[in-house]
């Protein structure tokens, strides 16, 4: 079985874990609506995609 040699410091162990940190969605603003979505999707309230509609939204009730 494999054993360390030497202990990791701990500068080593936080420089691999630099990159392990939970980040917040990203949310851009849509042109037209002002709506709020995630970048590089349709936004659910209008279906609309990169100007285009690309789904049917049900009137709500």
């Amino acid at each position: 079985m494999a054993v360390p040699k030497r202990k990791t410091t701990p500068s080593k162990r936080g420089m691999r874990r630099a990159h392990d940190a939970i980040s917040h969605d990203a949310y851009v603003e849509d042109k037209t609506t002002g709506e709020l979505h995630r970048p590089h999707h349709m936004d659910p309230k209008t279906g609309m995609y990169k100007g285009r509609q690309v789904l049917k939204v049900k009137e709500r009730i």
